[in-house]
């Protein structure tokens, strides 16, 4: 590279670098991930050591953080509080160690204190006689913000220090984060109301700490744990840590622990060197079981001694470093992205992306999960976009990096028309998801649709497991439910662990099952949200099967417990050529139920009224005593309220009966019950 060419580098490298710290240190809003950050920074040192003339005096290797807020006054810290350099493998670390021993002239082992590698924001609290009085941001390393305000809502804080004889001035370094919990629930929350959401709990840390409004800081539920001491002396500035403080950084966090300040639970002191690789390697597998984020380790050595005789370089100190976990977030290309349809019709994009290595592995896909979710993003395809994997958890786009998109992205277009089976695509009124409306014919459901089709309370094919609905569809023999009716005893025989018995029972419950009542039947074909018992209103309000498949929307909604989005469902599902060919195979086939049979006014004394179960029936299920109210005109609804004429209640009866007594509404015991339909010949 020639002179000009290091020169322009450098500069182009410090320009994005600086860029990058404005937006991570003093927005909270980082556009790129900690991975890229290191690989330009790791560059801009490699060219400054080779170039030490062209360093320049404002080069972002030789600062620590940002600049300090001028909504918040500024505090000059009495120590410099220095931020880390970084190994991210063994050779690193060996490098790190070789180091050390070098400086101290020693052949012998060195012990270490280890401690997980927050992500957080550093501060700074200083105590006057056990009092906290100020509390700043690490801000450049030497100017921070003022924060004492913010840091005095944060629980695990004491604003007085335990114990007699202290420092008149303590100074307690360590991080503020926030737990995994609450960045979970403050996104929740976000997204409810509409507002942006949080990257990570370490820029929604920042970003509450930095709040004008202490209060709303403190709604945040933010953390703390020390991690070091700055100044400890008098207030005349004469520091006299030497002789108040042990010579150790674990002892010195032990004591700070005892005055009350918390230290997070797995710091750990490391007799020699050979241990630190193991502390690496067990933090690195307990990484997604802790309540906060981390993304590395931190090993020091331990002596105060030794740390003073290391000494530091411009940023960082000799006796410190952080060995940091292979990155969690990287960057990537979104190539395309394509819509699979899930067992229930729900249809997800995928993201297909540029191969990138992350978390330990190779990622070429991750989740969009909705069509809401892809315009919170706000990407397309062709974008630059941040990768996160954490753990076995599923990758995911974390934004877009809208600086590098290409001028011919393209937006993402969801499919109106489902990607397996070519039916409808709807999205339903307050849903965030996509479902193709083929349910008994998309390719993609129909395990599920079989499976359901043959339960118990659907069709209750006997000798028809699901386990045995996967081999079938598994060696092509079925496609749909109409399928099953076309088996043979041979064909099933020759599946693996069927023998001819199983496969006779099979055949046989499949005949069986060929005679049964229409509400089971509109049960058994899946639609959307039609239960057992609206399946059973629909049969007795429209008696056939024809008058359900050309009801209209406003029509439907005049049935018991059938709203605006099951009247949609119903449309929608016999709307769709390809289910309606499966009905009518399965009614080709024999499927066949009686007619129902309307009767007089007479044999409905309980036409009009409402009766809502619950708690435990003994003498009868919930299920038969519904269908004996219902054979006699009553209508059973799953819910009390103001038009509920009776509420059978049963044993352990609860908030129901609570509702019920509060409304007013007839109360029957069991007994009751039995005495009422005795009464009318049905029991």
């Amino acid at each position: 590279m020639s002179d000009q060419a290091t020169i322009d580098r450098i500069e182009t490298l410090s320009n994005q670098l600086n860029e990058y710290n404005h937006q991570y240190y003093v927005l909270d809003e980082p556009t790129v991930p900690d991975a890229e950050y290191d690989r330009l920074m790791r560059e801009l040192v490699a060219l400054e050591n080779q170039h030490p003339s062209l360093k320049r005096v404002d080069s972002p290797s030789q600062k620590v953080g940002g600049e300090a807020l001028k909504a918040f006054s500024q505090v000059t810290h009495q120590i410099p509080m220095l931020s880390l350099d970084n190994v991210f493998d063994q050779d690193g670390w060996d490098a790190f160690v070789k180091r050390v021993k070098d400086r101290l002239n020693s052949n012998g082992t060195v012990a270490f204190c280890a401690e997980p590698k927050l992500d957080g924001l550093a501060v700074s609290l200083r105590y006057e006689h056990g009092l906290l009085v100020q509390a700043a941001t690490r801000g450049d390393g030497t100017v921070g913000e003022n924060i004492t305000e913010n840091i005095r809502t944060i629980k695990t804080i004491p604003l007085k220090l335990r114990g007699d004889n202290l420092p008149e001035v303590l100074e307690v370094r360590g991080e503020v984060f926030m737990p995994k919990s609450s960045f979970d629930t403050l996104n929740a929350n976000a997204i409810k109301k509409g507002e942006k959401v949080f990257a990570n709990p370490r820029n929604a840390a920042a970003g509450s700490l930095r709040q004008l409004d202490s209060k709303v800081t403190a709604s945040r539920n933010l953390s703390f744990y020390a991690y070091s001491l700055g100044f400890v002396g008098n207030l005349a500035g004469q520091d006299q840590s030497e002789t108040v403080l042990p010579n150790s950084h674990y002892k010195r966090l032990e004591f700070v622990k005892a005055l009350g300040l918390p230290m997070c639970p797995e710091v750990k002191y490391l007799a020699n060197e050979d241990e630190c690789q193991s502390f690496y390697q067990y933090i690195l597998d307990v990484r997604d079981d802790l309540p906060y984020e981390i993304d590395g380790t931190v090993l020091k050595v331990d002596s105060i001694a030794s740390q003073k005789s290391l000494g530091f370089v411009a940023k960082a100190p000799r006796w410190a470093m952080a060995y940091k976990f292979p990155a969690q977030e990287e960057l990537t290309t979104l190539e395309d992205v394509e819509f699979q349809v899930g067992r229930t019709g729900a249809i997800t994009p995928v993201a297909r992306l540029k191969p990138v290595f992350v978390g330990g592995v190779t990622v070429s896909n991750a989740t969009l999960h909705n069509q809401d979710e892809i315009e919170r993003l706000g990407i397309k395809i062709g974008d630059t976009v941040t990768i996160r994997r954490a753990g076995d958890v599923i990758p995911q786009i974390v934004n877009a990096v809208i600086a590098k998109r290409p001028e011919n992205a393209v937006n993402i277009v969801f499919p109106t028309r489902c990607p397996v089976c070519d039916s409808a695509v709807e999205r339903q009124e307050n849903e965030a998801v996509l479902r193709c409306t083929g349910g008994l014919f998309c390719g993609a459901q129909q395990k599920e649709a079989i499976k359901h089709f043959a339960s118990r309370k659907a069709m209750d094919v006997d000798g028809l497991g699901d386990k045995l609905v996967e081999q079938l569809v598994d060696e092509k023999l079925i496609k749909n439910a109409a399928d099953l009716y076309q088996l043979t005893e041979i064909q099933v025989s020759t599946l693996e662990r069927m023998g001819q018995k199983s496969a006779e029972k099979l055949i046989k419950g499949l005949t069986e099952s060929k005679t049964t009542t229409l509400a089971k039947f509109l049960y058994a074909l899946g639609i959307r949200e039609v239960g057992e018992t609206t399946a059973s209103n629909l049969a007795h309000h429209y008696l056939t099967l024809d008058a359900i498949r050309e009801a209209s929307s406003e029509s439907l909604q005049e049935v018991n417990d059938v709203g605006a989005v099951v009247a949609k469902n119903i449309v929608s599902f016999f709307a769709q050529p390809h289910n309606n060919e499966v009905v009518d195979a399965l009614l080709a086939r024999g499927i066949n139920w009686p007619e129902i049979q309307v009767k007089s006014e007479d044999e409905q004394p309980l036409k009009d009224l409402t009766y809502v179960l619950t708690g435990t029936l003994n003498q009868m299920g919930r299920n038969e005593a519904k269908a004996h109210l219902q054979s006699l005109g009553a209508k059973v609804s799953g819910s009390v309220s103001a038009k509920t004429d009776y509420l059978v209640a049963g044993e352990k009866a609860g908030s129901k009966l609570t509702k019920a007594q509060s409304l007013g509404v007839n109360v029957l015991t069991e007994e009751e019950l039995v005495a009422l339909l005795t009464e009318h010949q049905v029991l």
